[in-house]
């Protein structure tokens, strides 16, 4: 079982929107020096709805051939189109992804069976260990507790990114799962609350921009220590606010960005952080010390 802050990393692009390979090499060795646990690749971080599936999948096996089982990859392969779905998911297997991150189907809106059966066709196409993603934000769709406990009987369905930032239910989660599967947060914000309550870690987009000090917040509360846990928190409150002034990943590559380690690159419709944030997001990576 992974456990930690295991960073939804970006995908750094040129100013023109291609990928900058040594870039990504330049963050992957950042991370695993930082302390994270695991790194997300081509999730919403890495701008996975606008990577083209052969980018995507190249991405994946860049993740995997430079991290070189230093710490895990997790992939990003979740699609609104079940067989899209099953087509990436073995790929990022078969270069060597540990697990696969699979969000809810977008846009479709599907029933709560319908989710069921998505995830049930999945684990039973492709045998790598596999973590769904409920982001009703994003989505558009809400996987109920409920059909999470279903889906938790399969035995490749090893854990859920809980990014509703609801803490009752992520609670709910916790107490009824027991350790059938892993859960973790999805939501910078309520993270350390839910570690706490039982959660595994963190799936951050903080960790972009402040991986050590996520890295340690997160072994805090692994530990039961609440009260270094909530030392690191309150440093990184302002951060976890200002990354999501515009939507993610903008405020997150812009940061990167000012920190030197990445090019300013992002793809449409997203566009450059605007600049009656950049004071405030600053602002924040002082306060956290980066």
């Amino acid at each position: 079982m992974i456990t930690g802050s295991i960073v939804a990393l970006v995908t750094p692009m040129h100013a023109d929107g291609s990928v900058d390979w040594a870039a990504l090499e330049r963050l992957l060795d950042l991370h695993v020096e930082s302390g994270t646990a695991a790194i997300g690749a081509v999730g919403t971080t890495g701008e996975s709805a606008t990577l083209s599936v052969p980018e995507h999948c190249e991405v994946i096996k860049h993740c995997v051939a430079h991290v070189k089982g230093r710490i895990p990859i997790i992939a990003g392969t979740g699609s609104n189109s079940t067989r899209e779905a099953i087509e990436l998911t073995r790929a990022a297997a078969d270069a060597g992804a540990d697990a696969c991150l699979l969000v809810t189907p977008y846009y479709n809106r599907p029933t709560q069976q319908g989710l069921y059966l998505h995830f049930k066709a999945l684990a039973e196409a492709v045998s790598v260990p596999q973590i769904l993603y409920n982001v009703p934000g994003r989505t558009a769709v809400d996987m109920h507790n409920d059909t999470v406990l279903r889906l938790a009987d399969l035995e490749n369905i090893v854990g859920i990114k809980d990014a509703t930032g609801d803490l009752s239910r992520g609670r709910d989660l916790i107490a009824r799962c027991g350790e059938r599967i892993a859960v973790y947060s999805g939501d910078d914000p309520t993270a350390m609350e839910l570690i706490l309550a039982g959660g595994k870690g963190n799936i951050s987009v903080t960790a972009n921009v402040a991986p050590a000090l996520m890295a340690r917040l997160c072994a805090n509360a692994l530990a039961g220590e609440r009260e270094a846990a909530e030392g690191i928190n309150s440093r990184l409150t302002p951060l976890n606010r200002a990354l999501f002034l515009e939507a993610n990943p903008i405020p997150v590559k812009w940061a990167l960005h000012q920190r030197g380690l990445i090019e300013s690159g992002i793809r449409l419709p997203l566009t450059e952080l605007d600049d009656q944030y950049h004071a405030e997001v600053l602002a924040a990576m002082e306060a956290a010390g980066v």
